[in-house]
């Protein structure tokens, strides 16, 4: 690491007017050391302030550009590298090396914008505004024509960026990105499956285009799309694929299946695609999907998960599916993921038994016994009896309840996170138990429930200022210390005061403040903090039962004053 050091300093502080033989040698020194320890040498390219060299390093006359872009695709693989990419000003200078002529330069920066992208916001934003993906499309176009090695393997490169550009973030199964392969040369792939490969991705970006512009016709189009790529055989193209590259451990093989299986998935979105490949659950794809379960392979479980989810759209096969045993599968792979498992798996499996679970026909005739399943399949429980003795169940389950809170903390995996508040709240709104209460006060739950009262979502929102009011009601001596700690009082005080707060969230702060001032300590905050004056406003408020509620708090809190 003191080669690499010296390689840094000496990178900062001579780079515009060193030769470029002493500048190769600097880069070497930092592609070796990337090599060994990927991570730990991109912590130290990030505290040395060199990212901002590499912007002046990028020029078409250079002999060094390569390995720069190189550089910067490897520290890319690691997420919390890429806002700084961003930040140091590389976009615009790798989107400007897009128009040049030598394929190692852009095979190198097709790797780094399509790393950049990968699960980020700002990068996607700094490669539109770059105008980054134009320039792309436009290469991809001349390169379909071309059968020679190089030609493909750049083809392949900048289909992965796209994918990774054209990722919304959004919902769990339509992830499609793919965080491109290093150095070793890429595996001669079937003319196939990337000119499949690439009009999807022309597609994909075309409807994104379509959705800034038109989105009232966004989901027409991306359906007919889905149902076209069925019917042209992109399914059969897709599972060959998956089973050459399930058993390999080569990073390219990984990345073919990932991409592949991916795809499999996001064609189960539309409608008419998902049923065409269900064929009354006799279909030969779904035969293929179904084994992906209980397969060895995470990604195939993951997306085996997501498809069934997909193919539960449809209450009929819902049924279907439950009747041939398929929620025994999927509780088999959670129970396989329960210690130190995958949690991306885990919130797959979660989706798909959610889905299932068809109102006023839940899925399963028996809660389970054994404790892992039940924490894997929490959620999925809840929202499909929503019953009071099975809610309470659960939540005196204290190694349960306590596994619930530690996902409350899953910051990484936002989804698990959100379901995990939720449900929290909802072992508290349906069972009514203090037990439950007491058992999620002892867990350290209040602290997330009171997190929860300030989503973005006003559901969520909702469902935690509920909670919190019936623990408030029922155990308020048991809770006071860590509703004082997690400043509730506040945040209620907020809530109130926000003219943008929802009718329901100003309702149910209201009460949940009328029953807090049942405490000594948590009564003095909100007499310190004027809620008086803030209530008294909201007598005039539009919504009857908020003006209605208004009256009441004020008349609660004078006489506590």
């Amino acid at each position: 690491m003191d080669n690499l050091s010296d390689a840094l300093k000496k990178l900062k502080i001579t780079a515009t007017d060193s030769t470029a033989d002493s500048l190769e040698g600097c880069l070497d020194c930092l592609l070796q050391a990337l090599a060994q320890n990927n991570t730990e040498t991109s912590e130290k390219i990030q505290k040395s302030g060199v990212l901002q060299v590499f912007a002046s390093l990028l020029m078409p006359q250079s002999s060094c550009t390569a390995k720069v872009a190189n550089i910067i695709a490897e520290v890319a693989r690691n997420e919390f590298m890429r806002n700084p990419c961003v930040d140091a000003g590389l976009i615009p200078p790798l989107v400007q090396m897009l128009n040049c002529k030598d394929q190692e330069v852009l095979l190198q920066t097709g790797r780094a914008l399509g790393n950049i992208c990968y699960d980020s916001h700002e990068g996607r934003n700094a490669v539109d505004h770059a105008g980054g993906a134009h320039i792309v499309v436009d290469l991809i176009r001349s390169l379909c024509s071309k059968t020679d090695p190089a030609s493909e393997k750049l083809l392949t490169v900048f289909c992965g960026m796209l994918m990774n550009y054209s990722n919304e973030n959004g919902k769990q199964h339509e992830k499609l990105a793919l965080c491109l392969p290093g150095e070793q040369p890429h595996p001669k792939p079937k003319k196939i499956n990337i000119k499949a490969n690439c009009r999807f991705m022309l597609w994909k970006l075309t409807l994104n285009y379509f959705k800034r512009k038109l989105p009232q016709f966004t989901y027409s189009i991306f359906y007919v799309i889905k149902l076209q790529l069925v019917e042209a055989g992109l399914v059969e193209c897709l599972l060959e694929i998956v089973q050459k590259t399930v058993d390999s451990d080569k990073e390219d093989d990984v990345a073919e299946l990932k991409t592949a299986s991916d795809l499999m998935v996001l064609l189960l979105l539309g409608d008419e695609s998902m049923q065409k490949l269900f064929e009354g659950g006799k279909g030969s794809v779904f035969q293929r999907v179904l084994s992906w379960i209980p397969s060895n392979s995470h990604q195939l479980q993951l997306a085996g998960a997501l498809a069934i989810a997909n193919f539960a759209r449809n209450d009929g096969n819902c049924i279907h599916m439950v009747d041939n045993g398929i929620v025994q599968k999927l509780m088999d792979l959670l129970d396989r993921h329960v210690e130190d498992g995958n949690v991306t798996v885990q919130h797959a499996a979660l989706s798909a038994l959610r889905n299932l679970a068809i109102p006023g026909k839940p899925p399963f005739a028996l809660l389970p016994t054994q404790e892992e399943i039940l924490l894997s399949c929490l959620y999925s429980f809840c929202t499909a009896i929503a019953t009071t003795e099975a809610a309470e169940q659960l939540g005196k389950n204290a190694k349960l309840v306590e596994r619930l809170v530690e996902w409350c903390e899953a910051k990484d995996h936002a989804g698990v996170m959100g379901e995990s508040n939720r449900l929290l709240s909802a072992l508290i709104r349906h069972s009514k138990s203090k037990d439950v209460i007491r058992t999620i006060v002892q867990s350290g739950g209040i602290k997330h429930l009171v997190t929860m009262a300030t989503s973005e979502h006003v559901i969520m929102q909702n469902e935690a200022l509920v909670a919190l009011a019936l623990i408030a009601a029922l155990e308020l001596v048991t809770a006071e210390k860590d509703l004082e700690n997690a400043q509730l009082v506040q945040i209620l005080h907020r809530l109130l005061s926000d003219d943008r707060s929802a009718p329901e969230i100003k309702y149910n702060s209201m009460v949940l403040v009328c029953a807090l001032v049942g405490s000594e300590s948590l009564q003095k905050e909100v007499q310190n903090m004027a809620f008086l004056e803030v209530v008294s406003k909201l007598r005039s408020h539009e919504n009857k039962t908020v003006a209605q509620q208004a009256l009441l708090t004020e008349q609660r809190l004078a006489v506590e004053s």
